[in-house]
């Protein structure tokens, strides 16, 4: 046989051909040739090896080992897990000299574009969070309501977004549209807006959407269609003084509430409690053209609660809130007991009432009754506490006590009863009376205000005076020019309390002198003396 023939028999039969991978796990040399044949040179070099299998033949003796391969390159897709590792292995020491060779380069080349699907990585954007639009407008209401205009009013939205507010669009449908046509070109952030150019008669629907760079929010809709014409007079409600504040009636007495309105042409009136209509079973209401009647025959705690008064005019509204509270005497209280008992004293404890009749406990008020009479008496009222200490009791009695809870009505119709009885029982004591230490108060007598001296006018009777003490009492003598005065008319000597007087009657030029006051007692004498003078008179 022609070993030429068996070498290319050999080299088209791909199973007897060895594959890149066995030579990248065996290590031999001959099948270099598939090593730079990545997966995109097959798909290149597919057309070529029927046009050099010749040249692959002549050149076999010289190389021997090499069996030329590589015109059968296309049966090669049959091994796709051996071709991987090719890639791997260098082209440049590749000496093969077929044309075959120099495509694998732009091969690989011409296989780099797809091989770019890692660009994808920008499109994490998506993971970002998204921005939420603005809330919706709050409070619209019509302020203003001409012959071919009107003027809408709201607050702005409670939540505006990460991104700033952008302005408000208003938008209008006439009754009966469904086209809504957006009045201003471009957003305006004034919470206040007039609509012009309609025509009087038409019904006008309105909404108002609040704009950001990260949307447009819920649009705000007024409840009912905006007539236009001319109001001569927007409805104003008179709420009186004494209804600005919580209204309270007893339960059974008759709620009758006159509340007075404007507004020109005849407004629309409406009451509701909680967003309902009002019970007409329960509640009449009367409506003129100047006031609103509110009525209940007999008011129930059930009545209780805010009334809601709305007087319109084509979307142009005034509200009022009218506040009834329905009460009632209160329950007793409960759990009252004697805590304790001691000398004249008494401590209670009890817990609030469980229906306080619809209003604030103000207080409670503690009564007692001794065994004795049986009369209930008050002892303290509107204790603010739940316990209370009850003192100045009589000894040898026995009490029994109550308390009653008081509210805006009035105490309750009972009272809570103490369960067990208070005895004041006797005491025995034994008087001691204090040991006073006894205090010498002997005392020599000692003048605490002297005698000064005086001038007195011929005729005109005069008193010298004078203050002394000692113990035991001193006694006083009067001397006038060392001389004792004694039982004398013209001369009166009196002492009280420690302060001594001598009254000189009319006298005379002889009756000057030095005068005397001299204190003696057992423990000695002290005086004092003056001097008087009589100038003549007339």
């Amino acid at each position: 046989r022609n070993p030429k023939t068996e070498q290319r028999s050999q080299s088209r039969d791909p199973r007897t051909s060895p594959s890149p991978g066995f030579a990248a796990m065996t290590g031999k040399t001959a099948p270099p040739a598939k090593k730079p044949a990545p997966v995109a040179a097959k798909e290149k070099a597919a057309p070529a090896p029927k046009e050099e299998p010749a040249p692959k033949e002549e050149a076999a003796p010289k190389e021997e080992a090499a069996p030329a391969p590589a015109p059968e390159q296309p049966p090669t897709p049959e091994h796709p897990p051996e071709q991987p590792p090719a890639p791997t292995a260098e082209p440049a020491p590749i000496p093969m000299e077929a044309g075959v060779e120099a495509t694998p380069a732009p091969a690989e080349g011409s296989a780099a574009p797809p091989a770019e699907p890692p660009a994808p990585a920008p499109e994490a954007k998506p993971e970002k969070l998204k921005e939420e639009p603005p809330s919706c407008p709050l409070s619209l209401a019509v302020e203003e309501v001409s012959e071919n205009s009107f003027t809408l009013t709201w607050k702005a939205p409670e939540q505006m977004g990460r991104a700033s507010l952008d302005g408000y669009v208003v938008e209008i449908c006439k009754d009966g549209s469904s086209d809504w046509k957006a009045v201003n070109q471009e957003p305006f952030l004034s919470t206040r807006y007039t609509v012009p150019n309609l025509s009087s008669g038409d019904k006008i629907h309105v909404r108002v959407t609040a704009v950001s760079a990260s949307g447009a929010s819920v649009p705000a809709t007024l409840e009912q269609p905006v007539l236009i014409r001319e109001i001569l007079q927007l409805p104003k409600i008179r709420m009186p003084r004494h209804l600005r504040e919580t209204y309270i009636r007893r339960v059974g007495d008759a709620v009758n509430i006159m509340i007075p309105f404007q507004g020109k042409p005849q407004p629309e009136v409406s009451w509701t409690k909680g967003e309902q209509p009002l019970d007409t079973n329960r509640i009449n209401i009367r409506t003129t053209a100047r006031d609103t009647i509110f009525y209940i025959r007999q008011a129930q705690r059930g009545d209780s609660g805010k009334y809601e008064l709305s007087v319109r005019i084509n979307g142009a509204e005034d509200k009022a809130t009218l506040d009834i509270q329905v009460v009632e005497p209160p329950g007793p209280p409960q759990n009252l007991k004697l805590v304790d008992v001691w000398g004249f004293n008494v401590a209670l404890e009890w817990t609030p009432p469980v229906d306080n009749g619809n209003a604030e406990i103000k207080g409670y008020r503690v009564q007692k009754s001794d065994k004795k009479s049986g009369k209930w008496f008050t002892v303290l009222e509107r204790c603010t506490r739940t316990s209370c200490t009850i003192s100045d009791l009589i000894i040898g009695n026995t009490y029994s006590f109550r308390v009653f809870s008081e509210n805006i009505c009035g105490l309750s119709d009972s009272a809570a009863i103490a369960a067990g009885v208070a005895h004041i029982k006797k005491t025995k004591t034994t008087y001691q009376p204090e040991k006073i230490p006894q205090r010498d108060m002997m005392e020599p007598p000692k003048f605490t205000q002297p005698l000064t001296d005086r001038t007195t006018t011929r005729g005109y009777s005069t008193h010298l005076f004078c203050s002394v003490r000692g113990f035991p009492q001193p006694k006083i003598i009067w001397l006038k020019n060392q001389m004792e005065i004694r039982e004398d008319p013209k001369y009166i000597a009196l002492i009280e309390q420690g302060v001594c007087s001598l009254e000189i009657r009319k006298p005379g030029p002889f009756d000057g002198g030095v005068y005397t006051c001299k204190a003696v007692n057992p423990l000695g004498e002290a005086s004092v003396d003056c001097r008087l003078d009589v100038k003549g008179g007339t």
